[in-house]
């Protein structure tokens, strides 16, 4: 069957063939050709990410507080100031959560503030001499209460450095102070429920001071004067006494 029959020469018909048949093959690749470009011409090349750009996931900060008072704390250095208290708790707050950026988060600054702190309105202070007369060269002793005259329980530092008693003569020329030749910065955190008190004793050498306790310190003499409490910016009211 494979043999040309005709009345041409057999070489004519091999020819036709060999033509046929490369025409059927060109067809053939241009239909694949065609068949495949369209079915590759919508690819595109992967975009590269951006450089710069770095995505985290990481949990937040749990910050956290917690104090614990001590039952009897005093500082003193050469008769001139001293302090010392009880009572009361502290308590802290924590959070967590998850936060997405593109930069890491700056370290915080500093220790968080208490978010029911005391406010002036909400504590009352006093000051008492723990008696009305001293002799000259003795040393007087005063106490300082701070209470939480408000209905919410509430927190308060209440470290020296914070707490002051200050003496004044009658006619408020100040005498003396216990932070001014010993400063004490350390935080003492208090936790005041309603109508709860903490008290302190500071005891004064009877001489004079000023801040940074830059001057000669000479004993004060006879005359009446008055003691004066204060927590920050909070006052309480003078309570008069006499050295004689």
């Amino acid at each position: 069957m494979l043999e040309p029959t005709g009345p041409l020469p057999p070489e004519i018909y091999w020819r036709r063939r060999a033509l046929a048949i490369g025409a059927a093959v060109v067809v053939l690749g241009l239909i694949v050709w065609f068949i495949s470009s369209l079915g590759g011409g919508n690819d595109e090349p992967p975009q590269a990410e951006p450089a710069g750009v770095v995505s985290t996931s990481s949990p937040a900060a749990t910050p956290s507080s917690s104090a614990t008072p001590s039952s009897g704390n005093s500082t003193s250095g050469g008769g001139s100031g001293g302090t010392s208290g009880g009572g009361g708790t502290s308590s802290g707050a924590s959070g967590s959560g998850s936060v997405a950026t593109t930069t890491a988060a700056a370290p915080a600054a500093g220790a968080p503030a208490a978010s029911n702190q005391c406010a002036d309105q909400s504590l009352a202070v006093k000051a008492t001499p723990d008696k009305p007369s001293y002799r000259v060269g003795e040393e007087p002793g005063f106490t300082v209460v701070i209470t939480n005259i408000s209905s919410t329980e509430c927190q308060r530092d209440v470290g020296a450095g914070l707490q002051q008693a200050l003496v004044y003569t009658l006619d408020d020329q100040r005498i003396w102070s216990n932070t001014d030749c010993f400063p004490d910065a350390q935080s003492d955190l208090r936790t005041f429920k309603p109508g709860e008190q903490a008290g302190f004793t500071v005891k004064w050498s009877g001489t004079n001071s000023v801040p940074g306790c830059a001057d000669e310190r000479i004993p004060v003499g006879v005359g009446s004067y008055k003691v004066i409490a204060q927590l920050g910016e909070l006052r309480s009211s003078p309570e008069p006494f006499n050295i004689t």
